[in-house]
């Protein structure tokens, strides 16, 4: 999810940061004056980062904390990038919680530092222009397409637990999201759950339309920054800097959305245009900025994780807090 969204942290890592946070320097980050480079994914043509690349202003942000970015790869799905994290092979990487669950009950390589509140009207279930599926209702029988443990399993789930549809009456068929458009267009499945990377081209290019939306599920599928764990150990002082990059940038792109948009380029695959460019606006406007996690956030992802186990995603509910980090500035 390309968007591109705390609690206290057990042990001494949370005091370390808080004391980073009030102004203090940790003994990592002090010892030496060698740059830190941080790693992370390519942000394309849009975004905060985009234009924090463009501008120069993240590379002033980190050089404040003698740090600069390697941009390694692209932003995409968040489970490849959990692999790269837990790998270190990459230092940070955006995601939802919903695959970041998933990712913690298998190999628990990073920790949560900052949240975007859920987006209620970019992701949801999409149906055909001119499709008779009307109801989540309708879904029984039919084919979905979704990617495995991540955001658009729990969507369909949740929709289907909405409305108090088992399960197993719908058939998933699992498939990578950037190869899901033509398969969704061919008729070989009936609908789509997908988030806004993918359903705002395919909703202006062919009329597609949601069933039902995130925020008429009652969708708690928040997106996250996660940071290596090895990483966060080092360095808290670069990610501290970098959330406050993210906190602000984020700001100003909902004031201003249109600037972040189009930031390299405006002609070709990378870059929006019409509907398509309309709908992004909208998108970005409604976009919160990235913010700390705090407890209520926690709660919630805490019922993501207990929602994704009672539906047999992952084994067992999954803690979410140990695998947060308490950082300065604002947040709930």
């Amino acid at each position: 999810m390309t968007r591109l969204f705390v609690a206290p942290l057990a042990g001494a890592l949370a005091l370390l940061l808080t004391a980073v946070g009030c102004g203090g320097s940790s003994k990592h980050d002090s010892a030496s004056d060698s740059t830190v480079t941080i790693r992370i994914p390519d942000p394309g043509n849009a975004g905060v980062l985009a234009l924090g690349k463009k501008d120069g202003s993240l590379a002033k942000a980190l050089a404040a904390v003698r740090a600069k970015v390697a941009w390694t790869g692209s932003s995409g799905p968040f489970a490849p990038a959990a692999q790269e994290l837990d790998a270190g092979k990459l230092d940070v990487a955006q995601g939802s919680i919903t695959s970041a669950i998933a990712a913690l009950a298998q190999h628990p390589g990073f920790k949560l530092f900052a949240q975007i509140a859920p987006n209620k009207t970019g992701e949801g279930i999409l149906v055909r222009k001119g499709s008779p599926i009307a109801s989540v209702r309708d879904l029984a029988g039919k084919k979905v397409a979704v990617n495995k443990g991540g955001t658009a399993e729990y969507l369909l789930l949740k929709a289907l637990a909405s409305a108090g549809i088992p399960a197993d009456r719908v058939t998933r068929v699992y498939l990578n999201p950037a190869q899901t458009a033509p398969v969704f267009n061919s008729g070989q499945v009936d609908a789509w759950a997908v988030w806004s990377t993918y359903s705002i081209p395919e909703i202006a290019s062919t009329g597609a339309r949601f069933l039902v939306s995130g925020g008429q599920i009652g969708s708690q599928n928040y997106s996250v920054w996660a940071v290596r764990n090895g990483f966060a150990d080092a360095h808290p002082a670069v990610v501290q800097a970098f959330y406050q990059y993210l906190h602000d940038a984020g700001g100003r792109q909902a004031q201003n959305p249109a600037s972040y948009i189009n930031v390299f380029t405006d002609a070709g695959p990378q870059a929006v245009s019409g509907t398509a460019r309309q709908l992004t606006v909208q998108d970005l406007a409604q976009t919160a900025a990235p913010d700390r996690i705090g407890s209520s956030n926690v709660n919630d992802f805490g019922e993501v994780a207990r929602f994704f186990a009672e539906q047999k995603i992952i084994p067992t509910t999954v803690n979410v807090q140990p695998h947060v980090l308490s950082l300065a500035g604002s947040g709930s």
